[in-house]
Order: C-alpha cells, then structure tokens, then sequence
C-alpha cells in the first residue's frame, strides 16, 4: 500500500485515532480477546509515524501503562459499546451514527440486522485516511454505510441529514472518544444538536470525564508514556476546565441516563490503581423513551 494521505492521522487528536487502533491490533491477537478488529493493525501498518508499534501482544508486558492498562482500558471499551450498539439494533433500531468515528471500522465488522445504516462523522483527513486503507484491503461494510467529512465543533447536523439521517425514525448515537477534546460548550453543544435529530427510541453513548485530572494523576506513568514514546501529549489535547454534566442536560430535555465506570465492567478486567488516570471516566448510556416522563412536580 504507498502514497497515502497520512497527514491527518499524524499528529494531534487524529494521532489518538491510531493509538486507539494499535490497542484494537493488540487485543485482537490475544486468546479470549474482548473484541476482534482485523483491520486495526493495517491502520497502524499504514501509518509512517507507527512503525515501531508493538503489535504482538507477546512483546508487551502486563505492567506496561500504555500497551498493557491503557491498551486493555480501549478493548475493554470496544467489547462494551459494540455490545451497547448491537443490542440496540437487535431491539430495532436501524440507524447508527458514530460521532467523532475516527479509525473505528464497526460498520465493517459487527453482525449488523439487515437494513442497518452506519454514518460515520469525522474530519476529512482521518476519514480519506481511513477509507484508503479499507480500499486497499479491499473491505466491504456489512452495512449500509456513509461518511460525511465535518467538524463537530461547527454546524453538522445539516451534512448529516443530507447523508441521508430520517430525525423521524430512531437513532443510536455513539461518541466513543469524542467529549474528552471538546470544550465544555462544545460538549453541550453536540448532545443539543443530536437531541433536535433523536425520534422517542433514541439511544446515545459515550465516555466522558467527570471531572479534571489533579496534579497526581497528571503525573501518572500512562500520560508520560504516551507523551514519550509516541509523542502523543493527552493532557495537552484534552479540553481544559470544568467539565459539564450532560447526563443531567439530557435529563432535562426527557432522556433517561445511566452513568458508569469502565471498573463496572466485565469485573476483573480493569483494576482502580493510586492517583489512575482511568479513575475519572465514566460511559454513559441515555435512551429517549418511547413516551414522554410525566412533568415534575
């Protein structure tokens, strides 16, 4: 595969796209894997800026914060949302949009009911990137796919419904890594557009932090890895400030939300350490019911 348009994979928050790709590679090589991605790794194969990334587990020690924890942190999360989505769609919704996609390739590898449609939302870069290495594998989604190039911190919803999105028939939203490089406007932002777009039977996921990384956890040896062995500086590229709590905005606008740990998870997988920079995340599910909630007293 040459001449591929890697820039936009190559530095900043599309970096992380690879990064959350190379965990997938590594996970998809272990026995009892959480979840299985075969095109991970020709993302990573792909990309100049990855050449010496372990992608044989049996390189990587337990211990090591970043392609150990962190790396097992991102399968865990993969298994998580794509039993989210799929239990979704087996219930009958047929509509799922991934907000912020980057490298994420479900539309390709997940069991999809017949007549699903997967919209893929990214910048143009990471989406170019992407489609050039599935076109070079010659990989066939088994769904209905679309990608629509914009950025989510501008006006996107009318891209979206150009793509071909029906606001009258429900939608599973996915913001899989998204909200942690928004600023908190931003945040609030995205989940009021998708609400205007969201039919009753609506369902939304995503990760989120709950609140700053204090000076010990920014200290944590998985930020310093990332920084000095990929170059990838994550405290750097996420928002700053006060995060918003939009479960309770969805709350108010009729959603129904569940907020978690990834320690709630799949119970041993994932540990709570001192000063963890995992300790703070929380993945959220809300659904839009059926029938409004009677109003408050």
């Amino acid at each position: 595969m040459t001449a591929l348009d890697t820039p936009g994979v190559e530095a900043g928050v599309g970096r992380t796209a690879l990064l959350v790709a190379n965990a997938r590679a590594l996970e998809a090589r272990r026995s009892g894997a959480l979840a299985v991605d075969p095109f991970a790794e020709h993302f990573v194969r792909a990309s100049p800026g990855c050449a010496d990334w372990p992608l044989d587990p049996e390189q990587v020690s337990p211990d090591d914060p970043l392609w150990g924890r962190l790396a097992t942190y991102f399968a865990l999360r993969t298994r998580v949302l794509d039993d989210h989505l799929l239990a979704v769609t087996a219930a009958g919704t047929r509509q799922v949009v991934l907000l912020g996609a980057g490298l994420d390739t479900r539309a390709h590898r997940l069991p999809w009911p017949t007549g699903t449609t997967v919209w893929e939302l990214d910048r143009p870069g990471v989406l170019r990137f992407k489609q050039q290495v599935l076109d070079g594998l010659g990989a066939a989604p088994r769904a209905h796919r679309h990608t629509v190039p914009v950025d989510l911190r501008e006006d996107w919803t009318g891209a979206l419904t150009t793509a071909g999105l029906d606001p009258s028939q429900p939608v599973a939203w996915l913001a899989e890594g998204l909200f942690l490089y928004l600023p908190a406007a931003g945040e609030l932002a995205v989940t009021a557009a998708l609400d205007g777009l969201s039919a009753p039977g609506s369902t939304l996921a995503y990760e989120v932090k709950a609140a700053p990384e204090s000076p010990a956890v920014r200290a944590a040896p998985v930020y310093a890895a990332a920084r000095e062995r990929l170059g990838i500086d994550l405290l750097a590229l996420f928002a700053p400030g006060p995060r918003p709590d939009s479960a309770a905005a969805l709350t108010s606008l009729g959603w129904t939300c569940t907020v978690r740990t990834p320690f709630d998870h799949f119970p041993g997988t994932l540990r709570a350490e001192p000063h963890d920079a995992l300790a703070a995340n929380r993945w959220v599910t809300c659904v839009r019911p059926l029938t409004a909630p009677p109003p408050r007293p």
